[in-house]
């Protein structure tokens, strides 16, 4: 039997980044970028106005108030960001535009409300401080440094910055296309409505599709679902040749016990080189991993169990940092904490158990962990039981009871 860790290696081994690509800015957004970007010049070039309003010198309003407002000369009115900076002395202001560069002699601008709005002279009461709603030079980022690190995931704020900078493009690690087979005859898709269900008996729908898909996705992928899909060994076979051509990774679930409908591993093993094993943990222990295709071109699979939460607990513990490895990222795994047993249960079987719980406490006072069910029933935990969870408790192997009050590594799945 395989240990966990040998498994998560061998995941992580064939889990290569993809391949960068240069894109538009704003199709940069969910990506990982590949390589830093680099400041080209100071930005901003000069101080510049946060606002409308008045530059002037707050030395000169350092007395103003309510009772005694302060009169300056307006000697210039710049609208444009282009234009050369001006100059002022004491007792002078100019009127200026949101983001236009502050005139020399200026460590300050008064919003226009703030003012009485004055053409040729300007009355203001009250003292502004040294920087108030000026952007200083330089402030964004300085000629030749880096202005995003390599490693980082371009959302609004990033994709703001590099735009700033003057950049229409950027190289980023492309989000994986994972498409997502669920194998299983007695499975059906989930498209009857409540209404059309209640009094009968309903068939087995497909929980694990509709759920890898959010996960995958959650995991900053592309989800391509398919399936269900017959346990037919012509019908697995054409499937997975459709969707290669469009897939960096592969992930099924399903069909790989030992049954005479258990189809997938015959299937898979002419194409490819993939790899199944017992692997030593609670819930699901049959896995596959390998890659697809030819030396020329050839992807990676992971096949997981299909029970719901094996499926589940097989992708947070393997398949999400093998998808983010995939994807760029430099952070793969899940938040862990320690936390306390609330309660005490044994342990059956000398695996590694990954428990779902609900973790409760603060980091000041601690963390209390308390199983969602039976511990020693993983094998048969229902979807329900798992969907109140919002961890997973990480029993090692060689613990047989664990007691209440016990430290235990937990990995978060949700704040």
């Amino acid at each position: 039997m395989r240990s966990v860790g040998d498994h998560l290696a061998a995941v992580l081994r064939v889990a290569q980044p993809v391949r960068p690509l240069d894109v538009i800015l704003t199709d940069a957004v969910g990506c990982i970028l590949a390589e830093p970007l680099i400041a080209p010049a100071d930005v901003p070039g000069g101080n510049r106005a946060a606002c409308d309003g008045y530059a002037l010198a707050s030395a000169d309003l350092a007395h103003a108030s309510v009772s005694e407002p302060v009169t300056l000369r307006v000697v210039d009115e710049v609208s444009a960001a282009t234009s050369e900076p001006a100059r002022i002395v004491s007792g002078q202001s100019v009127k200026v535009a949101s983001g236009v560069r502050v005139p020399h002699g200026a460590d300050a601008v008064v919003p226009l409300e703030y003012s009485d709005r004055g053409e040729a002279k300007v009355r203001i009461a009250y003292p502004p401080r040294p920087g108030d709603n000026v952007i200083p030079h330089g402030s964004a980022a300085t000629a030749g440094s880096v202005a995003i690190e390599a490693g980082t995931r371009m959302g609004a704020r990033q994709i703001a910055l590099a735009a700033s900078l003057g950049f229409s493009r950027v190289t980023v690690h492309p989000r994986p296309r994972v498409v997502i087979l669920t194998v299983g005859d007695e499975l059906h898709s989930a498209n009857r409505s409540r209404r059309a269900s209640e009094g009968r008996d309903l068939p087995i729908f497909d929980a694990n599709g509709p759920a890898l898909r959010v996960a995958v996705q959650d995991a900053g992928a592309t989800a391509i679902q398919v399936g269900p899909l017959s346990d037919d060994r012509a019908t697995l076979r054409e499937a997975l040749e459709d969707q290669l051509v469009r897939a960096d990774l592969v992930v099924t679930t399903g069909g790989l016990s030992d049954g005479p409908r258990d189809t997938l591993r015959d299937v898979l093993s002419p194409l490819g080189t993939v790899r199944f094993d017992r692997v030593s943990m609670s819930p699901g222990r049959l896995h596959g991993v390998g890659m697809l295709g030819t030396e020329d071109w050839a992807v990676p699979i992971f096949a997981l169990p299909g029970h719901p939460v094996a499926a589940l607990v097989a992708f947070e513990v393997f398949v999400r940092p093998a998808l983010r490895t995939i994807a760029g990222y430099n952070d793969i795994y899940r938040p862990s904490l320690s936390a306390r047993a609330a309660t005490s249960w044994q342990v059956d079987s000398h695996e590694r158990q990954f428990v779902p719980a609900t973790i409760t406490g603060t980091p000041d006072a601690g963390y209390e962990v308390t199983p969602v069910a039976e511990p020693d029933q993983l094998s048969s935990l229902s979807i329900s039981a798992l969907s109140a969870a919002n961890a997973l408790v990480v029993v090692p192997e060689d613990v047989t009871t664990v007691a209440r009050g016990t430290s235990l590594h937990c990995l978060v799945l949700e704040g």
